[in-house]
């Protein structure tokens, strides 16, 4: 009776878990949805945001979001491809069992901690070196790198250790190097995990808010360089929720289901890969 009650409660748990998700999922779309057939997927993939005036162009939004998330790729994926490398292929035991858990722990800082650390030393570093506000897609990208570290380093570390010890050796014994190992046969073999580690890193990076809110200056407006400032998806609707009513709330809304949809897309791409070997 007693594993039974237990296997019932558990199931429950697990099916009240989906139940919020598709309920969120369902409040999400109810609310954005009829907007994007009200105002047409013409003007609501434009390039004027100006809701008051009845203007939902949200391309300019998902061009910025599409940058800063390319430019976080840039910084997080040789950052964390190559602390990854280290950590399993060059590191003893001691310095494993130190460096993961601090890296693990970059995770648990709050994202406006980083954001902070970027207004005061990143932003005036910019501003110095490059010009312009400082502010920029530069910025935001560079946090966002390393934000995402400890998903792509994790992933990525538990994928190269699964690499069977065999190939190794095969490798070793046809004459190759240990560098010649890890480029040819160990990276390959984990590659899988690799790709799903910087995809989920990518989902993070186009989900985040508060960072990028404080590193990216909020221009409304599409950005011509790494130096110009840019407004993300998430930024907006961290901006304008409080205050919008109407079509406004709505289009907001809107928003939210394309970005869900993206990070739907990306995560099913990710159990995808890891699941093909």
């Amino acid at each position: 009776m007693k594993d039974k009650f237990a296997e019932r409660l558990l199931l429950f748990i697990a099916f009240s878990a989906i139940l919020s998700l598709l309920l969120i999922t369902f409040f999400i779309f109810q609310q954005g949805v009829p907007l994007i057939f009200k105002v047409g997927l013409k003007n609501f993939l434009s390039f004027q945001w100006a809701p008051t005036q009845g203007h939902f162009g949200i391309l300019s939004m998902i061009i910025g979001s599409l940058m800063v998330t390319v430019g976080a790729l840039c910084v997080g994926i040789p950052l964390g491809l190559s602390c990854a490398i280290f950590l399993a292929e060059f590191s003893s035991k001691p310095v494993q069992n130190i460096l993961k858990p601090v890296i693990e722990l970059l995770a648990g800082i709050p994202s406006v901690v980083y954001g902070f650390i970027g207004i005061v030393v990143l932003v005036p570093l910019i501003r110095n070196l490059f010009g312009g506000s400082g502010f920029s897609v530069l910025g935001a990208g560079i946090i966002l790198g390393i934000m995402i570290l400890p998903t792509i380093v994790s992933i990525s570390y538990d994928s190269i250790k699964c690499v069977p010890a065999a190939y190794r050796d095969g490798s070793f014994a046809l004459g190759a190097t240990r560098w010649q190992t890890i480029l040819m046969v160990v990276l390959p073999s984990a590659r899988s995990g690799i790709i799903a580690g910087i995809i989920l890193g990518m989902g993070r990076a186009i989900g985040e808010t508060m960072a990028v809110i404080m590193i990216s200056g909020n221009a409304l407006r599409v950005p011509h360089s790494l130096l110009d400032s840019v407004r993300t998806i998430t930024s907006t609707i961290a901006l304008e929720l409080s205050y919008s009513t109407g079509d406004h709330r709505a289009a907001l809304f809107a928003c939210g289901s394309v970005l869900f949809i993206i990070i739907v897309i990306l995560n099913i791409i990710a159990i995808r890969i890891t699941r093909r070997d």
